[in-house]
């Protein structure tokens, strides 16, 4: 049997043909086997296929002779929690995070919530799921267990919460935009915990989507938040996709920020509590990133972009924090892992303590480096386009950096071209020492050439 929904980070594929309940089966068999693992996590997220999925993927585990702690409806880094918090041998999430409605998919993680990606794993899972060999054992069994009030708490622990604080929160105004994913199952919880007001936008979990694609780094989702925004005078907007791995803020007054940005926020916020840390960053836009960590007294270490390099990046010289223009962010005390609900929450203090709103917070940054956003493009031979790009920049560049795609450095501007993980695309970032018209004569040339 050929199952060809394995991708470089992790499992999707259209409902039925590329994934079904059978093809769950035989991963959640094959991943214990490839785990040898004696006890896993499993969530799911509000896919009108997730149950149906999460019960074959946990029969596959118990057929196995794992037991298997059920955690249901829940974001995945829930999961990523719950294997870390429970001790687990492994994790598996059941989500299309921002994928169409006839999507699923499967996050998968080893002990620690550790990635498993196409070269630590997920190929080697394929091959045992294509297989007609199962791992069959006695004493597998499926346990329901509810983490979310551990998880709340855990999550509260990165910021002073505390009425007696010398700096209170202060009650804030906030829309958060779930986008009918799972992340008001945890915003719901953290509210009764905070002095926020929280506007709620598309709160309930619905599979059927009602309200589109859970995706707000499409321009055309970005609307709805924005003006929740404006029409209740609130403090900042929060949106995410549909399993909440990933954090979308919103200004004051409706503008959306782009992830570059926030990770130079948060990365300040950190290190003024935990100063001399090393700090992880993609390589796409770098120099807010780099002068602020320099600032701040810390150290700027650079990973190639994607989740699973980030998190071994982190591991591999023990970072405190993470960050990728994609709205992933993440953190040492989580598991290395990404949260969508740690970055709202220190940006919600942040604009507590600093007595300024978020525009101000983040307004001298964009206006010093502004930065195009991520241009799309898809082109006939992407390894070629790279080249011949290489060959036409390489040469009257400062620094050319190879991590992932290409980096070309001058003087008052910089480019990262590379190819995407996931899609038939290369992706353009390009930023300048404060100088937008410079910006906008560099899109238009990379873009005409691209």
């Amino acid at each position: 049997m050929e199952i060809t929904c394995f991708k470089a980070y992790d499992i999707r594929g259209q409902i039925p043909n590329e994934l079904n309940a059978d093809i769950c089966y035989r991963i959640g068999n094959a991943t214990g086997a490839f785990l040898d693992a004696k006890t896993m996590v499993v969530g799911r997220d509000m896919r009108l296929t997730s149950d149906e999925f999460a019960d074959a993927v946990i029969k596959g585990l118990t057929d196995a002779g794992i037991e298997v702690f059920d955690i249901g409806l829940c974001g995945t880094e829930m999961v990523y929690f719950a294997t870390m918090h429970l001790k687990a041998d492994g994790g598996i999430m059941v989500t299309a995070s921002h994928n169409p409605a006839d999507y699923n998919g499967l996050k998968l993680v080893r002990e620690e919530a550790r990635p498993i990606s196409a070269d630590t794993g997920l190929a080697d899972i394929r091959k045992l799921a294509e297989s007609d060999d199962r791992a069959m054992a006695d004493g597998g069994k499926r346990t329901d267990v509810d983490v979310m009030e551990d998880y709340i708490q855990h999550l509260l622990t990165y910021i002073d919460s505390s009425p007696a604080s010398r700096l209170p929160l202060k009650p804030l105004k906030l829309v958060v935009n779930p986008g009918n994913g799972c992340a008001g199952i945890a915003s719901d919880q953290l509210e009764k915990h905070l002095p926020f007001e929280l506007i709620k936008v598309f709160n309930e979990p619905d599979g059927t989507f009602p309200n589109g694609i859970p995706n707000p780094m499409l321009p055309e989702n970005q609307a709805v938040t924005a003006n929740a925004v404006l029409e209740h005078k609130a403090d900042m907007g929060i949106a995410w996709d549909g399993d909440f791995d990933r954090c979308f803020l919103f200004d004051e007054n409706g503008t959306f920020i782009e992830g570059y940005y926030i990770v130079g926020l948060l990365a300040e916020s950190i290190l003024r509590k935990n100063p001399g840390e090393k700090i992880i960053h993609d390589p796409r836009m770098t120099w807010n990133t780099l002068e602020i960590v320099e600032a701040a007294g810390g150290e700027a270490v650079q990973s190639k972009s994607g989740h699973s390099f980030i998190k071994e990046k982190m591991r591999e010289v023990d970072g405190i924090y993470g960050g990728e223009m994609s709205a992933h962010h993440y953190f040492r005390e989580f598991s290395y892992a990404d949260s969508g609900m740690i970055p709202w929450l220190l940006a919600a203090e942040l604009i507590s303590t600093e007595g300024k709103s978020l525009s101000e917070l983040v307004g001298e940054r964009m206006a010093r480096f502004p930065a195009s956003g991520e241009i799309n493009r898809k082109v006939q031979d992407a390894a070629q386009t790279l080249q011949t790009l290489h060959d036409r920049y390489a040469g009257d560049a400062l620094n050319v950096d190879d991590t992932d795609g290409y980096s070309f450095e001058f003087p008052e501007w910089r480019f990262n071209i590379r190819m995407s993980n996931t899609e038939p695309v290369v992706r353009l970032n390009i930023e300048t020492r404060g100088d937008p018209e410079l910006l906008q004569e560099k899109i238009a040339e990379l873009v005409a050439f691209l």
